[in-house]
C-alpha cells in the first residue's frame, strides 16, 4: 500500500509540474483621464477682477490641476503661459495672472501692484484659458519628467487629444 502511495505521489507531482500560471496584466487605466477646459473670461471691477469656472463634476483630491493663458498667436499657432504668471510693463507695474482651485471648481484672478482699473481692456477682455486636470496617478509619478511650461509637452505626455478639449 505504501508503494501505491508513493507512486501516486510521484505520478501527481509530475504532472502537476508541468501547470504554469499566466498571469494577464491589464496595463489599460480606465478611470485616470486627463480633461481639458478651455473658457473665455473677462476681467473688471464688477467681478473683483476675477473669474470663477465650476467644473462640473468633483475631481478627487489627490488630482492637480494647470492653468495656461492664451499670451498670443504667432503664425497661426497659440502661445500658452502657464499661470501664475507675471507680466511687467516699462513703468515698473507688474500684473500676475493667477489661480486657485478646489475639488469643485477654479478661481482666476488678476494682481498688480497698480490699481487694476487702470489697465488696457487688451489685459482683462476676452482672456483664453486652458484649464488642464491631471490625475493624482500621473502627478505622483516622478519617473517621467514634464516641463508643465510647455503646454504641446504636458498634452503629448498625458495623452490629451487637443480635439477633447471641452469649451466652456
Amino acid at each position: 500500500m505504501k508503494k501505491i502511495t508513493l507512486l501516486i505521489a510521484f505520478i501527481g507531482m509530475i504532472t502537476l509540474q508541468s501547470c504554469t500560471v499566466n498571469e494577464v496584466q491589464d496595463n489599460v487605466d480606465n478611470d485616470t483621464i486627463s480633461e481639458v477646459f478651455e473658457v473665455t473670461r473677462s476681467f473688471n471691477t464688477g467681478n473683483n477682477f476675477s473669474t470663477f469656472v465650476d467644473l462640473g463634476t468633483p475631481i478627487y483630491s489627490s488630482d492637480m490641476i494647470l492653468v495656461y493663458h492664451l499670451y498670443d498667436v504667432v503664425g497661426g499657432e497659440d502661445v500658452w503661459r502657464l499661470m501664475p504668471q507675471t507680466y511687467y510693463f516699462n513703468d515698473g507695474g507688474e500684473l500676475d495672472y493667477n489661480f486657485d482651485f478646489t475639488r469643485n471648481d477654479v478661481s482666476i484672478f488678476l494682481d498688480a501692484n497698480f490699481p487694476l482699473i487702470d489697465l488696457s481692456s487688451a489685459w482683462t477682455q476676452n482672456q483664453t484659458f486652458r484649464i488642464v486636470i491631471i490625475p493624482g496617478y500621473f502627478s505622483n509619478r516622478s519617473a517621467q519628467q514634464i516641463d508643465f511650461n510647455d503646454y504641446d509637452a504636458v498634452l503629448q505626455a498625458y495623452g490629451i487629444n487637443p480635439a477633447s478639449i471641452k469649451r466652456i
